[in-house]
Order: structure tokens, then C-alpha cells, then sequence
């Protein structure tokens, strides 16, 4: 099994994989050139918060997927970029005959796997703590699992989620669904708050198989979730390094 990271201006993805001599960095340069190309001719593409209209022209397919990943989940397409790019680096290592490997790209996650694995829950939530995971049962086919938080990295939140994590076929559509829940995380009390996000996940149901919403004292799942764990506390900023 080969263990790497691969850092390329924005994109940073921790990578578990059972193919050799993938140069998947390679790939991931012509993706990024593939998006950057575009945003110099669509600069909205890049600031929008709200879904936008496909251009009449040939696109990429990084770029159609952002755009129709955006318009599933009514955000702007940027906010499904890092799970795109995890789900097409997955497909990549897929067409090489991979039957296990995990891309995490900046807490958005693509993985195929024929073993059991765990996946780990950070939220830093003071409830529950770091110390508890999915348990992913073997597959075949590939799997999405994505999270936003207004309290952990850089990106932009409307709501006060610790974390929604969102599972599903699809990364880049969960990435996307990940920041709209997240979103919707709002109210006067924690519960209201999750409750809120509960009846926002009801209008995106076709698109994800499973959510968990944490915030403050409350705790709610949605749909079909893997079983939840108990497991080693662990840090994200260790497993950074």
C-alpha cells in the first residue's frame, strides 16, 4: 500500500492507494490547469455563491461536473471543487485497476475499498470528541463522503455547524451538499439549529444517501449512514504532516 500527499497550489490530498506508479500529480495539474483556464474566461465561476448557468460552449469534465454538481445542491460551483477533484482522482486510480485507495482533499473524501476500513469524525465537538468513526464495509463501487464546518478550515459557512458530513455516491455532489446543509445550521438554540438543517436536507434527498449534523449539544442523522464507532482519538493537524 503507498501512502503520499500531493500538494499543488490549493489542493492538498492525502492519498491511500494500492496502485504503483500512478503519477496521479500529473493528473491533478492538468485538472487544476483545466479549471484555471476556465475561470480566466468565467470569473464568476470562481466568486459565485449561487448556482450558475452552463456556458454554451465545450467544457471540461471537472468544469460540467462542478457546474452541475452546484446546481443539485443550489451553491456556487467552487464549493464542490475539492470533492470533484477527489472524485475524479478516484476514478483515475479506478481505470488503473485500483480496488482500494482513499483521497481526502481538504476533509472531502473519495474511496473505494475492499476491506473494511474506519473512517474518522472530526469535529472537535465537546460532546463527543475526535474519537469516533464510520465503519465503511467492503466495496466495489465508489463512495463520497464530504464535510463542511463553520469552525474548522478556511471555508465559507453561513450556518454554526461543528460538522455536516455528508455520504453518498458522488464526492463532488456531496462537497457541494455539505456546504449547503451546513448552511442552513441556524437558530436561536442548538436544536433549532440542527432542526433547521434536518428540513433543509428533506429538499435534497436524491442526491445522498446519508448526513450527520453536529452542533453544540445536538446530534441528528439523516438517511443511511455507515455504523458509528468508537476508535482512537486522533489530530487532524498531525495527520497533516
Amino acid at each position: 500500500m503507498n501512502f503520499e500527499r500531493i500538494d499543488l497550489e490549493e489542493t492538498h490530498i492525502r492519498l491511500t492507494t494500492d496502485v504503483e506508479g500512478h503519477d496521479l500529480k500529473r493528473y491533478v495539474y492538468l485538472l487544476r490547469r483545466e479549471l484555471k483556464n476556465h475561470i480566466l474566461r468565467h470569473e464568476s465561476f470562481s466568486n459565485s455563491l449561487s448556482p450558475l448557468e452552463m456556458p454554451d460552449e465545450e467544457l471540461s469534465d471537472i468544469v460540467f461536473r462542478m457546474y452541475e454538481s452546484s446546481a443539485f445542491a443550489d451553491v456556487g460551483p467552487m464549493a464542490c471543487v475539492a470533492g470533484t477533484i477527489s472524485e475524479m482522482c478516484l476514478e483515475y486510480l479506478i481505470n488503473k485497476k485500483s480496488s482500494f485507495s482513499i483521497l481526502e482533499n481538504g476533509g472531502d473524501i473519495a474511496l473505494v475499498n475492499d476491506r473494511k476500513l474506519l473512517c474518522g469524525i472530526y469535529s472537535n465537538n465537546e460532546i463527543l470528541g475526535n474519537d469516533i468513526a464510520f465503519e465503511i464495509s467492503r466495496r466495489s463501487k465508489p463512495l463520497g463522503i464530504c464535510t463542511s464546518s463553520a469552525k474548522i478550515g478556511h471555508s465559507i459557512s453561513f450556518g454554526d455547524a461543528d460538522s455536516v458530513t455528508v455520504i453518498g455516491k458522488s464526492a463532488s455532489v456531496c462537497d457541494g451538499l455539505a456546504t449547503r446543509i451546513a448552511n442552513d445550521v441556524v437558530g436561536t438554540t442548538s436544536e433549532d439549529k440542527v432542526s433547521n438543517a434536518l428540513e433543509s436536507c428533506e429538499n435534497y434527498r436524491e442526491f445522498f444517501d446519508g448526513a450527520l449534523i453536529i452542533c453544540g449539544d445536538n446530534v441528528a442523522t439523516i438517511g443511511r449512514l455507515p455504523r458509528i464507532v468508537e476508535t482512537t482519538e486522533f489530530d487532524v493537524n498531525i495527520l497533516g504532516n
